[in-house]
Parts: C-alpha cells; sequence; structure tokens
C-alpha cells in the first residue's frame, strides 16, 4: 500500500512539475511576444519586474533582465508561503517561478504585433490560462498568487478580483512610462488576464448542489467516497408526478470537484435529479484540501 501511495505522489509531482513548465512557456510567450511589444504591462510581480526593468534600462543605463528580476522580487513571497501555505506548495513555486525565468531568456522575443490593444488581449488570456492552470494543479507562480490564496482563505474572495485590486498601480505606472493610453491598454490586459484565470482556476468556485434521489444512502457513500464534504440529508419529499418517496441531499462543492460529484451520481444513482448553482459567499467552516 505505501509503494502504491509513493508510486500517485511520484506520478502527482511528474505532473506539476510539467504544468510549471507549461506555465513557464506562457508567461514567456506573453511576455516576449506580446507585452514587450506592445508596451503593455502584466498584472502582479511580473509588471513590477517590468517596471523595474523599463525604469533601471531609462534612467540607470542598466539592463536588469525581466526574468531575473522577477525571481528576486518573488523571495519574500517564497518565505510567506513557506510559512502560511505549505512546504511542498512553495519548493513548486519556486519551480515555477524559475522555470519562467529560464524561458524568459532562453524563448527569442518575436514582434507579432505593435498593435497595443492586440498585445494586450492575447498577452492576458495566453498568461491567464497558464496561470489559472497551474493554480488549479496545485502549484502557485508566485507573486500576488500567493498574496491573493492567503487572503482568499480569510476572505473568500476570488483570485481575479483580488488580483485586479492589488494591479491598480502598476496601471497608473503604464501610464507615467509610455503615457495614459497605454495605461488603459495594460488596464484591458489586466482584466482579461483575471477573467481567463478565474475561468480555469475552477477551485475557487463554490456550488451549492441540491440531489433528489430514492436511494440517499447509496448516494451519500458514493459522494464521500469521491469527495470530501458534508451532505445534509432531507427525509420525506414526494414527487409530484408518481409521489414515490424521496430524499434531498445538499451539499457545497468547489468547482474543480465537480467531475467528481457526476462520476459519483452515475455510480450510485444515475436517475436521480441534480441541480448546481453559483455560491456568492460561503459563512463556516468549509474544507479546502492541503496545496
Amino acid at each position: 500500500m505505501n509503494d502504491l501511495q509513493q508510486l500517485i505522489e511520484r506520478h502527482q509531482y511528474t505532473g506539476r512539475v510539467g504544468t510549471a513548465f507549461i506555465y513557464s512557456i506562457c508567461v514567456s510567450i506573453a511576455l516576449n511576444f506580446f507585452w514587450n511589444p506592445g508596451h503593455i504591462y502584466s498584472s502582479g510581480i511580473t509588471g513590477a519586474a517590468q517596471l523595474v526593468h523599463t525604469l533601471s534600462t531609462r534612467y540607470l543605463g542598466v539592463d536588469l533582465g525581466i526574468g531575473e528580476l522577477l525571481f528576486l522580487l518573488n523571495i519574500p513571497l517564497f518565505i510567506l508561503a513557506w510559512i502560511k501555505i505549505s512546504h511542498r506548495f512553495t519548493i513548486f513555486t519556486i519551480i515555477a517561478v524559475g522555470m519562467s525565468t529560464v524561458m524568459i531568456r532562453v524563448l527569442h522575443p518575436v514582434t507579432l504585433t505593435t498593435d497595443p490593444i492586440i498585445c494586450a488581449i492575447f498577452g492576458g488570456a495566453v498568461n491567464g490560462f497558464g496561470t489559472g492552470l497551474a493554480l488549479r494543479y496545485g502549484i502557485s507562480t508566485g507573486g500576488l498568487d500567493i498574496l491573493g490564496i492567503v487572503i482568499r482563505r480569510a476572505t473568500g474572495r476570488k483570485m481575479g478580483t483580488i488580483n485586479m485590486t492589488f494591479n491598480a498601480f502598476i496601471i497608473v505606472a503604464a501610464g507615467f512610462v509610455f503615457g495614459w493610453p497605454y495605461a488603459f491598454y495594460s488596464a484591458i490586459g489586466i482584466f482579461v488576464n483575471a477573467r481567463v484565470m478565474d475561468m480555469v482556476y475552477t477551485r475557487q468556485q463554490r456550488m451549492q448542489v441540491m440531489i433528489i434521489t430514492d436511494r440517499p444512502k447509496t448516494v451519500v457513500d458514493s459522494v464521500q467516497h469521491h469527495i470530501r464534504r458534508g451532505i445534509t440529508i432531507v427525509h420525506g419529499a414526494e414527487g409530484a408526478y408518481k409521489h414515490n418517496k424521496k430524499s434531498i441531499l445538499f451539499t457545497v462543492i468547489s468547482g474543480y470537484e465537480v467531475g467528481e460529484l457526476q462520476e459519483a451520481i452515475n455510480e450510485s444513482d444515475p436517475n436521480s435529479f441534480v441541480s448546481l448553482s453559483n455560491i456568492v459567499r460561503i459563512l463556516g467552516n468549509f474544507y479546502e484540501p492541503r496545496l
């Protein structure tokens, strides 16, 4: 059993390293192919690294690499993640940021277009996909992702919303450095980045589940075998068509667990009625798997 558990963990670790590599390619493409040619600033620490790079090149005559700056600016946040989140999460975050540093340097810039709107939209979409994918599989891309996770655990706010709040200074900086039209273009890129990230990273989405079934014990056992969630059972319901006795099950899951819920329902009672609705806010305990 221990050998099997170790094999599963090694497979998961390999998958996370692969995801970190995919993210590093995404952020490199976004930066070198879109943001830099279009004079667009990214969100978070990547945007801060771009800003430091621009100011040091323009006013000090020192060309500090964006990738290297990205890693250096993330060091305090690595420490925060080590203390507040988990050691394993921090190690994979360092791997993801380290790979990004290398890929930004290795992947040579290609100017596909200098149109700022196109660069803002496509750069934000590519980076948002990579960031959301990384978060979905339990690793962080550093920077505001770490702050976002810490704050989300305390407030329940979504990752994209938190990122946009912290990124106001990036937009202002873009206005001062490149002109105010580019501040608006950067705002578009940051917005696209946040929306795509929220679509891909479904772990922070909360959904209320209502299951109407005549096999409540079988369904409960199956759901709890697949998902670690509490379930409330309401007995004594009645179908209006055939007046069959039913039970109603209530639970709350994350968007990341919808597939596992569907698998559990198909195994236990494929004829049951299942309704899912988005939740704005949860008060009380809601279990989140360790990252």
